[in-house]
């Protein structure tokens, strides 16, 4: 097969064609959110609202930052690790998370909160285009340095319209809990992006095998991808919450969760070497897995204690899929998972499901308080004759419908990208900047020319006493 890589028509066109369709549905559907509109002072007043600090944007705004660092800075330099492929994980995900915060903003307003034909925009609405946007950053990871940018945009267009309608489903229909994303974000964008790769399945991916290592320098700068993201997480795992002491115990629980699993996952990975070394892949990696394990109990009362626990489950599951199941669903099942998703993602997300229906059915009044277990669970209403034992069984409900709403999606998704025209590089050119990107070879390593004039020092002669 004949591969053309070249994109000098193909991208641009792309790219403005998608611009200009989300340029005229904005003007036609999109409008500010009161709070951000020029009647807010008039609103005030219908409000008997005394200052502009009770704006929601003061309240949003750092955590909505937090979030907005992690999806451009932590999951872009995660990805730099791969050797000669840091232009692309770097620029790519910029890209695709630009294109991708426009289009959810767009699908989610249509489906959650859309009034008289129009679509109202807030902080909180670019709070959960970034969650939109980390889903497909999550896929991303399994076909990285395999696909081209216009393949990129393609599965973030298919892939945030289906996120937000299985979001939808989720959180409006079923009225499932998952403040941070267990599954409508991690599980979601992970066993997609494990379809879409398996559909891509490169039967000779060995020739580029060399590249596919990382090198001193590039796992440094996927490491501070990796501290961007854990520092960031707890803002990440409760930027949705209500305020007070909703948000307040997700941020305790994240953090909690986040530090047990990195113990957890140093000590596992020193034990799995022979010489007790440690492996940067696991170090960033499964040091994230607390983050992802406790997003779906993250608001409830799962306790500090438990908090750990989870951490502690998600580090050593996380660490053991580096170490075996990588290898083993490329080998047997054809799954050339690049960054390793399933087990920084997918594992630990329905380690964190499980946890969070759990936590649900067993939840009493003399742990949340008899109004606190009504308020959190939304018992009233059409729900008033729900028990914590519904709630953990539309939680689950929640996990499966995820799996089946990604893996069919996938499928699909998977079968568009295949199609041989969209610039995709050949097997043995995978991974590999120069594909797409200008680079300047006798530039790209320092190194300091010669001066001719310059000799060499004269040897240094003892003396003679």
């Amino acid at each position: 097969m004949a591969w053309n890589t070249n994109l000098r028509w193909r991208l641009p066109l792309a790219c403005l064609l998608l611009q200009v369709l989300t340029v005229v549905l904005f003007g036609v559907f999109v409008r500010y959110d009161a709070e951000a509109d020029a009647h807010w002072r008039t609103e005030k007043k219908i409000r008997n609202i005394s200052s502009d600090l009770e704006n929601e944007f003061y309240y949003r705004y750092p955590s909505f930052q937090d979030v907005h660092v992690m999806v451009f800075v932590g999951f872009g330099f995660l990805m730099t690790f791969l050797q000669r492929y840091g232009f692309s994980a770097v620029g790519f995900n910029f890209l695709l998370a630009a294109f991708g915060i426009q289009w959810a903003l767009l699908i989610q307003g249509w489906l959650q909160s859309r009034q008289n034909g129009y679509i109202f925009l807030g902080v909180e609405s670019l709070i959960k285009a970034d969650f939109c946007v980390a889903s497909v950053c999550v896929a991303f990871g399994a076909v990285l340095g395999k696909v081209s940018p216009i393949q990129l945009l393609i599965m973030t267009l298919f892939q945030v319209t289906l996120f937000a309608i299985n979001e939808f489903i989720l959180l409006n229909l079923l009225e499932v809990k998952d403040a941070g994303g267990s599954m409508t974000i991690h599980i979601f964008g992970a066993y997609f992006g494990l379809t879409v790769t398996w559909i891509l399945y490169r039967r000779n991916l060995e020739q580029s095998k060399q590249r596919q290592s990382s090198v001193y320098h590039s796992d440094l700068f996927a490491m501070i991808g990796t501290l961007f993201l854990w520092m960031y997480w707890p803002s990440f795992n409760s930027a949705g919450s209500e305020h007070g002491d909703t948000q307040h115990r997700a941020v305790i629980n994240t953090y909690c969760s986040l530090a047990a699993s990195v113990l957890t996952s140093v000590a596992v990975s020193s034990a799995l070497h022979k010489k007790g070394k440690l492996n940067m892949v696991h170090i960033q990696n499964a040091t994230l897995a607390g983050g992802v394990g406790v997003g779906t109990a993250a608001e409830m009362m799962l306790m500090p204690y438990g908090a750990l626990i989870v951490g502690f489950i998600c580090g050593t599951f996380s660490t053991l899929g580096f170490m075996y199941l990588t290898p083993f669903l490329e080998s047997r099942l054809r799954v050339q998972d690049t960054c390793g998703i399933h087990n920084l993602h997918g594992i630990p997300g329905i380690i964190g499901a499980i946890v969070g229906a759990v936590t649900a059915s067993y939840a009493t009044p003399e742990v949340y308080g008899e109004s606190g277990l009504v308020h959190y669970f939304d018992f009233e209403g059409l729900k008033e004759k729900w028990t914590t034992k519904t709630q953990g069984k539309f939680q689950v409900f929640g996990l499966l419908l995820t799996l089946a709403m990604a893996l069919l999606g996938g499928t699909i998704v998977g079968l568009i990208l295949k199609l041989p025209f969209w610039g995709q590089a050949a097997d043995e050119n995978c991974f590999e900047d120069s594909v797409y990107w200008e680079i300047d070879e006798e530039n790209s390593a320092v190194h300091l020319p010669e001066d001719p004039t310059l000799k060499p020092p004269a040897p240094v002669v003892p003396s003679v006493p």
